[in-house]
């Protein structure tokens, strides 16, 4: 794993990369909202709520298979006739609390906007519902940032799939080879391998191991570290050894 560098002031090539962000556990902290929407919808089936230190087991692959963890987590393994009605009543929760108590990360915007003031795209890959992810972006005032959002339901595949961040990569008019995935968990870093693009993890997100141990490119403890240096470096280590 390769240490952030320190700010080099070096002058930027002319072909910008475009950086990829994963969303709940990445941009945004919504913990409390989705734990919030989940309890919610369990609810109905007359569940024990869950709490955040039962969140990290079960985020990451959308809000069908969230419920489908948290009511195997009480003992209640759902039927495939219960599914639909249950994420249903989720979305309808999750979308009518909205943006409720989630917060961009410290440091995050500030980060943003030194990408896109040195010309950078910016894009969104998420394996949550692309309805819930954009309209969470878009209540929260940050919808001008992205050139691209991408769900769970965006392709016919989603994270860890390759092709869910390539296409992310392509619906944003970005370029494979000059490509970063940022993310907090396992999906995330894999996907990036999959796709041969270099990864930063977050170690604030929802993953149950550590980051460290995904194997990253590199690891950022906060959106300060988060520059065009670091990205140009983390390309141009990448492109050596495609040449190799």
């Amino acid at each position: 794993m390769t240490p952030a560098p320190e700010n080099a002031g070096q002058a930027l090539p002319e072909n910008k990369a475009i950086v990829v962000f994963d969303l709940d556990g990445t941009l945004l902290d919504t913990h409390v909202d989705l734990v919030e929407s989940l309890n919610h919808t369990i609810a109905a089936l007359k569940l024990e709520p869950v709490t955040y230190d039962d969140l990290t087991h079960l985020v990451g692959q959308g809000a069908r298979v969230m419920i489908e963890r948290a009511c195997r987590l009480q003992g209640h393994p759902l039927t495939s006739k219960e599914v639909p009605d249950l994420v249903e009543r989720f979305v309808a929760h999750y979308n009518a609390n909205m943006p409720g108590h989630t917060q961009p990360y410290p440091g995050l915007i500030a980060a943003m906007d030194r990408l896109k003031a040195s010309g950078y795209r910016l894009a969104v890959c998420t394996n949550k519902l692309e309805g819930l992810a954009a309209g969470l972006i878009e209540k929260l005032g940050l919808m001008h940032y992205f050139d691209a959002i991408t769900g769970g339901d965006t392709f016919e595949y989603r994270k860890p799939d390759a092709r869910h961040l390539t296409g992310t990569i392509e619906r944003a008019g970005g370029d494979v080879s000059r490509a970063v995935m940022i993310g907090d968990s396992i999906n995330d870093i894999a996907v990036a391998k999959n796709a041969n693009v270099p990864s930063i993890a977050v170690p604030f997100g929802y993953s149950d191991v550590p980051v460290s141990s995904l194997d990253p490119d590199v690891i950022i403890t906060h959106f300060d570290e988060l520059t065009p240096e670091l990205v140009e470096m983390l390309l141009r280590e990448s492109a050596a050894k495609i040449a190799v």
